[in-house]
């Protein structure tokens, strides 16, 4: 049985099973640490697998007369010590890994996106926020009368272009302010827990996160974030077809989406 560890996204092995008991027994190895082998679908916890023992017996596995302790117990070290010095060995580790994840759902990455875009709402709010009672009222009545211009029986695209210029006016300095630091501090808290965990705050929410799409690794910022959100929040607002396009690539049997494709970034299952 060749079983591989992983801590702190460092991976090592393949180790034997004995190699493994060993290293629980002498605590190189916490029962917190992820192991993976051959017939289990995912990642899991040593301790998952031990069920809180210190030593690991699989139901129905015989250890073959192959298998044997350390020689020099010295060179185990932890898992997440050794995994930098394995080289070929923890680069092809990685395989199993990616080979095991699972998508994301359709369902759940419109949550996630829903969830993220809800975090853009303060920021309308925050435009009024620094109206009058006055100027309160008169906006209201503008905004009824926008709507009324664009949806109403008698719509007036022309009418409708004056009165939302008469709204935007209408907002202060200090009001567009506060409303471009609301969204700079939003982003930079999106891009900094992508760059940590490959999850926005929605993915974090709907537990998926986003990986390259060839190793199952975490992908680098630029990749996961300037490419998939700020360049495509952009191209979404400018080109409504773009979004549509977007969405119909999930559809595909990899459910990458086109801002997907390319960054060649997948979402999976945390």
């Amino acid at each position: 049985m060749q079983i591989y560890l992983a801590r702190n996204n460092q991976q090592a092995g393949p180790y034997s099973l004995e190699q493994v008991n060993q290293m629980l027994a002498s605590q190189q190895v916490l029962l917190t640490d992820l192991a993976w082998h051959q017939g289990m679908a995912e990642w899991k916890a040593l301790g998952e697998l031990t069920q809180g023992k210190s030593a690991y017996h699989p139901e129905g596995y015989n250890a073959p007369a192959a298998e044997q302790p350390f020689a020099n117990s010295n060179t185990a070290g932890s898992a997440a010590q050794t995994a930098p010095a394995q080289n070929a060995q923890a680069r092809s580790a990685a395989k199993p890994n990616a080979s095991q994840q699972v998508l994301a759902s359709i369902p759940s990455r419109v949550l996630a996106k829903i969830a993220d875009l809800l975090l853009w709402v303060p920021a309308t709010y925050i435009l009024t926020g620094f109206f009058s009672k006055e100027e309160a009222q008169q906006f209201n009545t503008l905004n009824i009368q926008f709507m009324d211009a664009v949806f109403g029986t008698a719509a007036n695209p022309v009418a409708a272009q004056e009165l939302q210029t008469q709204m935007i006016e209408m907002f202060s300095q200090q009001a567009w302010f506060a409303m471009g630091a609301y969204l700079f501090i939003m982003l930079a808290v999106q891009a900094v827990l992508i760059a940590k965990t490959g999850q926005s705050i929605g993915k974090k929410i709907t537990k998926i996160k986003i990986v390259d799409a060839e190793t199952g690794e975490k992908t680098s910022l630029m990749r996961a974030f300037t490419l998939r959100s700020v360049l495509f929040i952009f191209l979404n607002f400018v080109f409504l077809f773009i979004a549509i396009i977007d969405l119909a690539f999930g559809l595909g049997a990899k459910r990458q989406t086109l801002h997907d494709k390319i960054a060649k970034t997948k979402v999976i299952k945390q």
